[in-house]
């Protein structure tokens, strides 16, 4: 029987999160965070392999790595493209396998963060589960009879890039009114700037220093938790949006549960009850089906690394098991 120690990447646009992870119980270990620029790939994947690799010092029996990262990942580990990360048609997984030494895995960054919730966090026990991730844009991973949905070429569940709202903000992508542009972190932070530029002596303003430029997610989150009227507003109707569109998916899907987490669900209920009630309202059929439960993600901002590191193991390891 092989080892079940796998190192775990989460790579985001401004840093990367590495651990070790056992994979009979996603217990972790070893955590580390380094900065990352996402202007400049060549800088990511340096601090990629050395996060790695010092992870590796303390855990040397670990027998695989895998890597979340966002953006169009295939199945051999190549990221193609990313709206908020440079990535372009870049071998990851066989650059980080050349350096470290051990077979490496790259996943969607969402689409792992999902798989570790299915696996080890609130989706847990559950076969059919949609994970929406709300941080600075939307990802999205899609759990079916229990296995990870990836789609022919492995970019399945891009789902922040549906556009929503046409002629809407300009997305990192191209498109115009994506999702994620008027339902994630970005929407709260320009509607917190918007706010601050209209009452520049009301609380949102003063948590950025009266500079609304300055305005982000934590300081309208920090307001509307002090009971700030245009921030609860703010964090509402992000909400609702959010609600709207999960309830698209739940038309689409029929999950059995759906899992909201990423950086923007530290603003909790005051994101979350709204999105319940617009998700309620737009499921068809609503006095006629099994509600669906929207549920906060459990595993906070490890999930992406124990996915990654889970997916990594049946993948590379135990090439026989499902989710590969």
């Amino acid at each position: 029987m092989p080892g079940t120690l796998v190192i775990g990447a989460d790579v985001g646009g401004t840093k990367v999160a590495t651990l070790a992870v056992d994979v009979t119980s996603g217990a972790v270990a070893g955590r580390r965070v380094v900065p990352t620029p996402a202007s400049d790939a060549e800088a990511t994947v340096a601090a990629i392999v050395d996060a790695v690799s010092a992870v590796l010092r303390e855990h040397p029996d670990a027998v695989a790595v895998g890597v979340g990262a966002s953006g169009l990942a295939d199945r051999k580990g190549v990221l193609h493209f990313s709206p908020n990360v440079a990535w372009r048609d870049l071998p990851l997984a066989a650059r980080i396998q050349e350096v470290v030494g051990r077979p490496t895995v790259v996943e969607n960054d969402a689409s792992a963060a999902a798989w570790g919730e299915f696996r080890f966090g609130a989706g847990r026990g559950a076969s059919e589960v949609l994970v929406v991730t709300v941080g600075t844009g939307i990802g999205g991973g899609i759990i079916v009879g229990g296995e990870l949905l990836r789609g022919t070429n492995g970019f399945a569940a891009e789902i922040g890039h549906v556009i929503v709202e046409p002629g809407g903000p300009r997305c990192g992508c191209g498109n115009l009114g994506c999702w994620e542009q008027v339902a994630s972190g970005r929407a709260i932070d320009r509607l917190g700037r918007e706010a601050a530029g209209r009452d520049p002596s009301g609380a949102i303003a003063r948590l950025a220093g009266s500079d609304a430029s300055a305005v982000t997610g934590a300081a309208v989150t920090e307001a509307a938790r002090a009971g700030d009227d245009s921030a609860i507003a703010i964090l509402a109707e992000v909400g609702r949006r959010l609600g709207e569109g999960i309830a698209g998916l739940i038309n689409t899907l029929d999950p059995e549960l759906v899992v909201v987490g990423g950086g923007a669900m530290a603003a909790g209920d005051l994101l979350l009850e709204p999105a319940r009630a617009a998700c309620t309202g737009a499921t068809e059929g609503r006095e006629h089906r099994p509600k669906v439960p929207l549920v906060a993600a459990s595993l906070g901002t490890d999930a992406g690394a124990v996915g990654a590191a889970d997916l990594a193991y049946r993948r590379a390891i135990l090439t026989d098991r499902p989710g590969s």
